[in-house]
């Protein structure tokens, strides 16, 4: 999915990052008794790009990588085409150049090659592939597998398209750095490596630390190659770099920031941009949209709800003012001034829309949302000055909010869609780093799961959500959702069908058995929302009497 937001909306001008070279990096590994290790080496403290950081070896492909003899002289697989055997040789001649490790098969046993591995000229103006030859050799590219794929961040000046690739330590042979560009040959478990670096002294780059990461969870070199046998597809993976507690920090797409890191910098340039939660100021996100994030943190909460600020000097909408909470209220007045136009409340929880009153007495502007229906909460009883209707479009500046009924977390809850950028105001329909709960009466599980079909054939990229970072690569994240849901409905049905039936107490420890029993009491009204939902698809029934349900 292509970036839709517009040029002139982003904090920064976009500008051409530097080109990423062609690269290749080989992860050798062998098994242990404490499980499979992996080779490292020290990258020299005056190196142009990781000075000091522990790296596997690896470089920069080649011409003569991708030669007719390079090609000539390989055994490759069939699912190796011409592009990754260029990557694997390099990645092949790189670790023969810095550690003296031939990847290589020939007449004679492993330690005979072993032995020749040791006489061959490892100068890396030395014509490797000559000597090959000369020695009846092949290079064992067959032996290597692809784990993935890295592209370095865009505000490096230095930037590597790097292909990672797996493969066996050959038996016989032993490291030794070539003391110019690698030192120190290390055996580290992922789990040591991680362990060194987090004590401090083991310095890693990310997609080092990521692959370390990656490897915990493997038993063995076998279960390593077969894992990266069997993918079907290696996805490009890249990172981006923001200020945490005062110093930069990578985080990779799979970490919550990323998504906001990638809104507000789609070439990576900006490294400034903050991701400590704070109540003070408003965060820009694009230049027309800012976040302001409520001071009330808690376990429903996470850092606090987000307020959003929509629009331009003398023409705004804030959506979601949060609790009333006068400092938070003084905060969004004071950052719209006299321009403030409207109000809209996703939904009326308490962390929601009660500072929609208190702002209102303070700029004139009007309420909208929807009125909460009768299982609501009479507590928290929502009416607005005007009832926002599915399909209508709310206009702020030059820039259009289409509502979106979204049932589900509420009965009245809405999204909000800016049109002309592919951004979702998601509420709490949608959240970054947990799952929104769903409370019957008025929480209906059924709609919760239809309105995020309905909204994965919306035109958006990325999500703003009323709590945490923003999240890209949306139509990913909403199809994550709707299988995490349909496996935690599965989870009650076998829980169901293991107990033969029982009461809500009863089943929240079983479908639940990977959530912190702390949260059990919560777990039960989404639990109670499934069971609705089965019971109204008839797949499971509830005796009255006992309270007891039952599979059906």
């Amino acid at each position: 999915m292509t970036t839709t937001i517009r040029p002139e909306k982003r904090l920064r001008a976009w500008r051409a990052p530097v080109t990423p070279r062609p690269a290749a990096t080989i992860l050798l590994l062998r098994d242990t008794g404490d499980g499979p290790q992996v080779l490292m080496t020290r990258r020299s403290a005056t190196a142009s790009f990781g000075p000091g950081a522990y790296v596997f070896p690896g470089g920069v492909v080649d011409p003569r990588d991708a030669s007719p003899l390079a090609r000539e002289l390989a055994r490759a697989r069939r699912d190796q085409d011409e592009v990754l055997l260029s990557y694997a040789t390099a990645a092949v001649r790189e670790a023969f150049e810095e550690l003296g490790i031939l990847l290589a098969r020939g007449r004679g046993d492993a330690a005979s090659l072993a032995a020749l591995a040791r006489r061959l000229d490892r100068r890396d103006d030395a014509d490797l592939l000559g000597q090959i030859s000369a020695h009846g050799l092949r290079l064992a590219l067959d032996e290597l597998h692809w784990l993935s794929r890295w592209i370095t961040d865009g505000d490096l000046p230095k930037r590597f398209d790097a292909r990672f690739f797996v493969a066996r330590m050959p038996e016989h042979q032993e490291p030794i750095a070539d003391e110019c560009e690698q030192f120190e040959p290390t055996w580290v478990t992922p789990a040591e490596g991680l362990a060194r670096y987090a004590e401090g002294g083991f310095e890693l780059m990310f997609p080092t630390l990521h692959t370390l990461r990656r490897l915990q969870g493997f038993g063995s070199v076998d279960e390593i190659i077969d894992h990266t046998a069997a993918q079907r597809q290696v996805k490009i993976s890249t990172s981006r770099g923001g200020r945490l507690r005062g110093r930069i920090e990578r985080f990779g797409d799979e970490d919550l920031p990323f998504g906001e890191l990638e809104l507000v910098s789609p070439d990576g340039s900006n490294v400034e941009h903050s991701l400590d939660w704070q109540s003070e100021r408003a965060v820009p996100l694009l230049r027309h949209v800012h976040r302001l994030t409520a001071p009330n943190p808690g376990r429903m909460t996470g850092p606090g709800t987000n307020t959003y600020l929509v629009g331009a000097p003398g023409d705004w909408l804030v959506i979601d003012p949060g609790p009333d909470d006068p400092a938070h209220i003084e905060r969004i007045a004071a950052f719209v001034g006299d321009g403030l136009k409207t109000i809209v409340c996703t939904h009326a929880h308490p962390d929601h829309a009660p500072g929609a009153a208190p702002l209102q007495r303070r700029t004139g502007a009007r309420i909208v949302g929807r009125r909460s229906g009768p299982h609501f909460n009479p507590a928290w009883a929502f009416t607005p000055d005007e009832e926002l209707e599915d399909g209508e479009r709310l206009r702020v500046g030059d820039s259009t909010l289409r509502v979106l009924h979204t049932p589900g977390h509420t009965g009245h809850h809405v999204c909000l869609l800016l049109e002309e950028d592919g951004l979702l105001f998601s509420g709490d329909h949608i959240l970054n780093g947990s799952t929104t709960v769903i409370d019957p009466p008025d929480g209906d599980m059924r709609a919760y799961v239809a309105s995020l079909e309905r909204l994965a054939a919306e035109p958006f990229e990325y999500i703003l959500p009323a709590h945490g970072h923003a999240i890209a690569r949306a139509k990913t994240e909403i199809a994550r959702l709707i299988a995490h849901r349909m496996a935690r409905e599965a989870k009650v049905v076998e829980a169901l069908d293991r107990l033969g039936g029982g009461t809500i107490a009863e089943l929240v420890k079983l479908a639940y058995d990977d959530v912190d029993p702390i949260l059990h009491p919560v777990a039960t009204r989404s639990l109670t929302a499934h069971l609705l939902k089965l019971r109204d698809e008839k797949r499971a029934t509830l005796d009255e009497r006992s309270s007891r349900w039952e599979p059906a």
